[in-house]
């Protein structure tokens, strides 16, 4: 079993989160709440804490006089408890909103409650991603909330409160589940290490804290990722860092300011290109990029005293415009069929964002299906997305018709076809203008060149040589 599933606290006191648990104790100690609302980011525990909460109000050990005395620490070895575990308990059901969200559901729900708990003391209904329900469905649930069976406890669950209705989240005694601090992220990771026998010194649970953004579901994954490659070796800042190419973050970042700032394509692209070939997380080095940006914004707006190199050689606004360019990058990785994909446009359209190439840059990110581009060498980058006409030619419709035919065999040729223009055709021989070199190159692939001139004999009837040359700039 995954370390998350086998270490889920299971009482108050395991809950990594300080104010969680003493949100919990304040209110299972004071009369009984028929209804809770918990919020918050994914992998923060809500779900676990539910369980919880249904464990303490049915522990066949705790009585009522223990709970209101703040007695609120579950047996975990009845009946009861283990059955809610293991998830098998028919008085505690776990609801999945996105699939239950239809008023249907909810009216069925609102039958079976009216019928008390089987074997337990309180029947407890779970609705995970509550925010999902229709209009119809909350209205449904309202009813239930404004007059509850005194048998029955809901707790709700939602990544995104502001989905949830007000008359709802206003009847729900409400407990917000924080990113945690790097503080609550060690607990948890020397809580497991100490089970699991890992040994790791405290630097390298601060350097795991880092992948994981104030999630303990991501934090303890990276931990298990850890464990399972050092076989039994001791775990350090150091290890941490090998094992996750990030040792020389400090020196990457520097540089990426420095292209983005001397507005370096080719530079900058280069080094996306190098950090994809040492494996190096994406989206941890573009939040720690955003993070160094934020610094240098800190220190232009007087906040912090001058440090950086950068300071002085970026605008205010740039630096604004940059930061929001790289966050809105930030968030689109994990729907990009190449990761780096995301920061390769930021590169591009920030280098010519003063340009009329701005404007076809932005539109073609946008509108490109990523999978059509179908790029699989870490440089050959985003740019192939520019399809702009370099030189005007009565030649360019059979260009397109030729990067459809392409299209067909190969999507990543086609791909860099798209950053082509005719430059010369005559004679059987097409010469096309490519604005990169590493699309020239790529093209100039006697497989790839093999490809094109197969569908050019398709489009023009007769065999046709091609070849590359490289736009003067």
């Amino acid at each position: 079993m995954v370390f998350y599933r086998k270490y889920r606290p299971q009482n108050i006191e395991e809950l990594d989160s300080k104010s969680v648990r003493e949100k919990l104790v304040s209110v299972l100690s004071k009369d009984d709440t028929h209804a809770m609302l918990f919020t918050g980011p994914k992998g923060l525990g809500k779900t676990s804490t539910a369980r919880i909460v249904a464990k303490i109000l049915n522990c066949e050990k705790l009585t009522e006089k223990d709970r209101k005395a703040g007695k609120l620490t579950p047996c975990n070895k009845c009946d009861q408890c283990i059955s809610i575990t293991n998830g098998s308990n028919i008085d505690v059901l776990e609801i999945d909103g996105a699939s239950n969200r239809g008023i249907d559901e909810i009216r069925d729900l609102r039958e079976k409650i009216k019928l008390s708990a089987a074997r337990a003391n309180k029947k407890v209904y779970i609705i995970d991603e509550v925010h999902m329900l229709t209009t119809e469905a909350f209205n449904a649930l309202l009813k239930t909330l404004e007059e509850p069976p005194s048998h029955v406890v809901f707790i709700l669950c939602t990544t995104e409160p502001h989905k949830v209705p007000a008359t709802i989240a206003s009847r729900c005694f409400q407990i917000t589940f924080k990113k945690a601090t790097d503080e609550e992220l060690l607990r948890a990771f020397a809580r497991i290490s100490k089970a699991e026998k890992i040994d790791a010194d405290k630097d390298a649970f601060t350097e795991i804290a880092k992948f994981a953004d104030g999630s303990f579901r991501d934090g303890v994954k990276v931990l298990e990722e850890l464990s399972a490659v050092a076989r039994g070796k001791k775990i350090t800042k150091e290890f941490v860092q090998k094992t996750y190419q990030i040792g020389d973050i400090d020196k990457n970042i520097d540089e990426m300011v420095e292209s983005l700032v001397n507005k370096d394509v080719k530079g900058g692209i280069n080094l996306v290109g190098n950090l994809v070939e040492q494996g190096i997380d994406m989206k941890y080095f573009m939040e720690t990029l955003i993070g160094g940006l934020h610094k240098i914004l800190l220190e232009k707006v007087g906040v912090s005293k001058p440090s950086s190199k950068f300071t002085e050689r970026i605008e205010l606004q740039d630096l604004k415009k940059l930061i929001e360019l790289l966050s809105e990058a930030t968030g689109k990785i994990k729907f990009s069929v190449l990761p780096q994909l995301p920061l390769e446009i930021v590169i591009i359209e920030w280098a010519v964002k003063d340009s009329s190439d701005a404007e076809v840059v932005h539109k073609n990110f946008h509108t490109h299906n990523a999978g059509e581009l179908g790029l699989k060498n870490p440089k050959a980058v985003g740019a192939n997305v520019i399809s702009e006409n370099f030189v005007d030619s009565p030649h360019q419709n059979m260009l397109q018709e030729l990067i459809d035919k392409v299209k067909i065999e190969n999507q990543p040729v086609a791909g860099f076809l798209r950053g082509c223009a005719v430059s010369d055709f005559k004679n059987g021989a097409l010469i096309l203008e490519a604005k990169f070199q590493f699309h020239k190159d790529k093209l100039e692939d006697p497989k790839a060149k093999e490809i094109i001139e197969d569908a050019l004999k398709e489009i023009t009837g007769k065999s046709t040589k091609v070849s590359f040359v490289l736009k003067s700039i």
